[in-house]
């Protein structure tokens, strides 16, 4: 399956990418198992340092145990990429257009997420075969930015990521986001009622 097919069939499901950042790996799994629970269907544990790959090897673990997908964030060197796909990574998502990084997942065959905050990067993603990207950061890029970039490239699939939680999911989503990533809301329960009642209206 490539990239598209896997970010289309798995955020077509459920648009709410989890992002458990900086969480031991009891608390990962268990906010994993929450996550999945709910319905998301897709997980990122963010790798910016070495000691975080303990807790995304343990959501590698009870995501094969469940048959769901967990993958690796933050990824912005061939040498964390390579850490990851050997601990069996379903994906992988960068906060912006890592070349070598981008050149190593395609490479590998890797689902990637790659992160643009620019025409210009949106259309360096897409000449590479990307057409699902994240928008980072999108509290500050906004739902208005999502619109206006959707006009000149209507055939990308943004996963708005950075300040997204229960209060502007649907704004993003109503923008034409495909997915939003939320983090610490999929443990308030308030803040999961209102993402579901965005996700399944």
């Amino acid at each position: 399956m490539d990239a598209a097919d896997f970010f289309d069939t798995h955020l077509g499901r459920c648009p709410i990418l989890g992002i458990f950042r900086h969480l031991d790996p009891a608390a990962t799994v268990a906010m994993c198992e929450r996550a999945w629970e709910f319905g998301v269907e897709l997980i990122e544990v963010p790798v910016q340092t070495p000691d975080a790959l303990p807790s995304l090897r343990a959501a590698l673990d009870a995501a094969r145990a469940n048959g769901k997908s967990v993958g690796a964030g933050t990824v912005t060197t061939a040498e964390q990429l390579t850490a990851v796909s050997d601990l069996g990574a379903a994906f992988t998502v960068a906060p912006g257009l890592h070349p070598e990084v981008v050149a190593e997942t395609l490479r590998l065959g890797l689902p990637h997420l790659p992160g643009v905050a620019t025409s210009t990067e949106i259309a360096a993603a897409l000449a590479r075969g990307f057409t699902w990207l994240k928008a980072f950061p999108a509290a500050q890029l906004g739902p208005d930015w999502i619109k206006a970039q959707l006009a000149p490239f209507p055939g990308v699939r943004f996963v708005a990521t950075g300040g997204v939680d229960a209060g502007n999911a649907a704004a993003f989503l109503a923008a034409g986001c495909r997915g939003v990533a939320v983090g610490s809301a999929l443990s308030d329960p308030d803040a999961l009622e209102r993402l579901r009642k965005v996700t399944t209206s």
